[in-house]
């Protein structure tokens, strides 16, 4: 074993110490460089080394506040919020006013429609019977042209395509689930009207106004409608108090 001389060995442990002090020197602060550049302070979204993701980020309160781009998906079975079709002719009539919003009809009308629904919905043809004016007379609840004075339960049961008045049932519920016109507010014909594409232009139907016609009538029936020139299938008609004026088909 060999042993260093005295002096050498002083020597040897100072070169040893100011090698380390000098090398601890460089070292100790490139982390905290290498830290600093990867997360600027994100006051300073410009920082050299930010990203471009950092740069473009925006705090969350005016996140919160941007417009939203997502299409809005309303339940179509209680109230739907909607601007359509407001520049045909039908909506040019001041006369028409198409509403999406239930509680925006007059307390009669609220109450009829959700004895209507109610009766539609339980599959029973005759419940519909007291919300019907029936004894004949101008002021029967209409469903049929051709024999305005005839029982309208058995002519809605007569309508029906199965034994029991369901088919009409479910079509009379789909038709109380849109939308509905006002028309006439202010004249003695004042009366509310399901579904309210029923007073529009059906050659003018935007595009979420198909879909809602769609959830009561075809493809095929569609085209017909646009080759006869209106809706023709069922709709329903509640005056301002509360009467059940019609449930028919056609124009």
């Amino acid at each position: 074993m060999h042993m260093f001389p005295g002096n050498e060995c002083r020597r040897s442990i100072a070169s040893f110490a100011a090698v380390t002090m000098i090398a601890g020197s460089v070292a100790l602060p490139l982390p905290a460089l290498a830290f600093s550049q990867l997360n600027p302070p994100a006051s300073q979204p410009n920082a050299p080394g930010a990203s471009a993701q950092q740069k473009n980020q925006k705090p969350v309160e005016q996140a919160l506040e941007a417009p939203s781009t997502t299409l809005p998906t309303p339940d179509p079975l209680v109230n739907k919020q909607a601007d359509q079709g407001n520049g045909d002719a039908a909506s040019a009539n001041k006369s028409v006013e198409f509403l999406f919003d239930i509680n925006k009809a007059p307390e009669p009308v609220r109450k009829l429609r959700e004895a209507i629904v109610e009766a539609a919905a339980s599959g029973d043809l005759e419940r519909l019977r007291p919300l019907m004016n029936i004894g004949g007379g101008l002021k029967q609840t209409q469903v049929t042209a051709d024999n305005p004075g005839e029982d309208p339960i058995k002519t809605l049961h007569d309508l029906s395509g199965d034994p029991d008045g369901i088919e009409i049932l479910s079509i009379l519920l789909d038709i109380m689930s849109t939308g509905f016109a006002h028309v006439g507010q202010g004249t003695p014909d004042e009366i509310y009207v399901w579904p309210y594409f029923a007073q529009k232009d059906i050659k003018t139907l935007s595009t979420p106004e198909k879909v809602d016609l769609m959830r009561i009538v075809t493809a095929g029936d569609y085209a017909d409608m646009l080759e006869f020139g209106g809706y023709n299938f069922y709709r329903v008609g509640i005056t301002p108090d509360g009467k059940w004026k019609f449930f028919t088909s056609g124009e």
